[in-house]
Formats: structure tokens, sequence, C-alpha cells
């Protein structure tokens, strides 16, 4: 049976979104809700695809936003719940945000004061963002917890009165985490600011909950989040980015052209540094479909991104034939987190966006064109 990505319709380069395989992760989430009592909503900062949100308010309350403009989509194009966090917020910010949605949560005692007459005023819930001081995530590029963090305020730093007013409290440590790394992250939250559950509305537990990766314990997860809400008598939440976009779609590339030097370079049409940053950040080496790592298989390749910045490598990696002009990349997974991240740097052409319906249709949703790149500066 041949490769659904390579259907001659869909161009290159593209981001291809598969409607069946995000339609099976909802479904996921939507038992867990259903047997935790728990609520998910969509974190943008991780998948703002919104030619999707059609299907996704099917399964999902709502939406986190980690800015105005991410409230505003929220609010206008997917129009359930929406939440809100930000690191700091300036007064106008407020001012906008606040008819926009449901629950905000502050990051410091600082930011909650100056702002906590309106927020209530506007009948918004407000929540307080903590650091539990665990770690978890495996990069520290985003590890909320690590020493010295801006993210959240200590239990040191807290008291009865300094929480007067507020609801709920907010917590985010993890990154493509399992329930283990949960259940060990409540254990320092409850030993530190357990006294404090007892008094609040609500919980978000953040991201990084990545459970719909294959070998991911939901039942342990499904327990974790009953007993705290029968513990606490309150609403756990979960805002999932990575989750609902895990393995639902390729970014399809293209081979431009072959070069020489210490071993074959495949110069493709797409870019590390605009496209897919994390391969440069992290570094991260995304999966190829049909592709080994270097040697494994006949024909080896440097990929190379087509931007004119020398480190703009994507890695190596042996193909069973020989790559030319014309040969078709797919690199798997590219739905959460990379889409979000891109840019227009060099004026490089910007994948296409589309759809693979559960029919086998493929939509084009997005095509960019020169007045993309020229309007997005001045």
């Amino acid at each position: 049976m041949s490769n659904p990505y390579l259907n001659s319709t869909i161009p290159s380069p593209c981001y291809l979104c598969d409607e069946a395989l995000l339609k099976r992760n909802l479904e996921l989430m939507q038992h867990v809700q259903q047997q935790s009592g728990a609520q998910i909503i969509l974190a943008l900062k991780g998948f703002s695809m919104w030619s999707t949100f059609p299907l996704i308010r099917q399964y999902l309350v709502g939406c986190t936003a980690s800015s105005v403009w991410e409230a505003r989509l929220a609010a206008e194009e997917f129009g359930r719940e929406v939440h809100a966090y930000a690191p700091g917020y300036k007064s106008h910010e407020i001012d906008t945000l606040l008819p926009l949605v449901n629950h905000i949560s502050f990051n410091s005692l600082n930011q909650w004061h100056t702002y906590r007459d309106k927020t209530l005023a506007a009948g918004v819930s407000p929540g307080l963002r903590i650091n539990p001081e665990h770690q978890e995530a495996e990069t520290e590029l985003y590890d909320p917890s690590a020493p010295g963090s801006r993210l959240g305020v200590r239990v040191s730093e807290l008291s009865a009165e300094a929480l007067e007013g507020i609801e709920g409290l907010h917590v985010h440590n993890l990154c493509e985490c399992d329930s283990y790394a949960l259940e060990r992250t409540l254990e320092a939250v409850e030993a530190k600011f357990g006294d404090y559950l007892h008094n609040m509305k609500w919980l978000n537990l953040g991201g990084g909950h990545l459970m719909t990766r294959a070998g991911y314990d939901v039942d342990h997860l499904i327990g974790l989040l009953k007993r705290l809400q029968e513990t606490y008598k309150l609403q756990v939440i979960l805002e999932p980015g990575s989750a609902v976009a895990w393995q639902t779609g390729p970014l399809i590339a293209e081979v431009v052209d072959i070069v020489e030097n210490e071993g074959q370079i495949a110069i493709l049409d797409i870019s590390a540094t605009a496209h897919m940053p994390d391969v440069l950040e992290m570094p991260y080496r995304p999966m190829i479909t049909d592709a080994r790592e270097p040697g494994v298989l006949a024909h080896t390749y440097k990929l190379g991104g087509n931007s004119c910045l020398a480190g703009d490598v994507i890695g190596l990696y042996s193909f069973a034939e020989p790559l030319k002009p014309g040969s078709r990349i797919i690199f798997e997974d590219m739905m959460h987190y990379t889409m979000v991240k891109t840019s227009f740097f060099n004026g490089v052409e910007h994948p296409s966006i589309g759809i693979l319906r559960e029919s086998g249709d493929f939509d084009l949703i997005r095509k960019f064109e020169y007045q993309d790149f020229r309007d997005r500066l001045s």
C-alpha cells in the first residue's frame, strides 16, 4: 500500500495534518475527561492550527493562551473557554484580555496585586502560578522548575493573606512526560502547597502530559486526577499542547540538489532554522520515513536546508535508494511545536499547510505568498 503522504496533490514543502490521527488523540483525551472528571484544554503555544478547531472543540472544553493574540484566536476561532497565563502582563494587555478569558493565572504576587481589582470586577477567575521546585524536564531549555527560574511563585513567598481572592493554582514543570513524572510532581506540590489547595476552586496542572504517546499509563493518570479532585474538592485542569497533535502528521519536503563535500549533501526545499528550529535549539533529531542512522542503509546523506545560515543542517541519514532532485522526504511528527515556531528567515518559502481528511482527500488550507513575507516586516 502506497504512502498517502506521497499523494501527488500534496505540494512540497507542506505541513500535513492527518485528520484521522488527530481524531484518535482527541478520543483518548475525551476518555480521560469522562473517567477522571478533569478538564482538558488545548495549549495554543504547542498547536494553534485553527482550521482544525471545529474538530477539536467537539472533544476539548477550551484553549489556554500565552498572549493576547493567542487569547483572541481562542475566543474568535475556538469559541469555548479561554484560559490565560503569561510571565508578565502590561496594563493595556489586561484590559484586552479580561473580556476574552474565563481564567487568568498570574506569574507573581506583584502582578496579581496590581491587577486584582480589575480581574475580580470583570468576573474572571484568578489564579497564581506556583513553582514546586521539582524538576522533571530532561532539556534545560524547557525546564520551568530549574534553579533561578522566572516562572511561578515559590512556597517561601506565599501566605494565606497574599492569596486572598485567588481561586486557583497553576503548576507546570513537565515536558513530554509520563504519568509517573506527574505523580512525583504532585507529591512535591502537595507537600509544599497542600494547605492552600483546600481553599482553591481549581488546580491547573499545565502541559507536558504526553498521554497520547504509545505506552503512556492512561489508567494511572486517571487515578491521580480522581484522587486530587476528591481530596481537595476542586476542578483539575490539564492543558497539553504536544499530546493533542502528537504523531498527527509530517512536514513534507523535497530534494532540490545534491552537492559533495566530504560526503553527499542533499539540499532540501525547507530550512531547519526557519521551519523546524528545535533541530538547532535543543538539539533535536527528527524521524524520517524509511530513513535510518548514517551507514545503516546503502546511501548516506547530510540533509541541509536552503537558507544561507551555515549551520542550517538537519543531520545525517541513510536511505535504501539514492536521493536525487525531486525525491520526497517525510519528516514525521511535525504538527506540535514545529509549525508555531516557524519564521520567514531569509525569505525562504514557507511550507504550505494542509489536511489529509479521513476520506483520503487532501485539502490545501494555506499557501504562503510573497506578500506574507513582506507584510510581516515594514
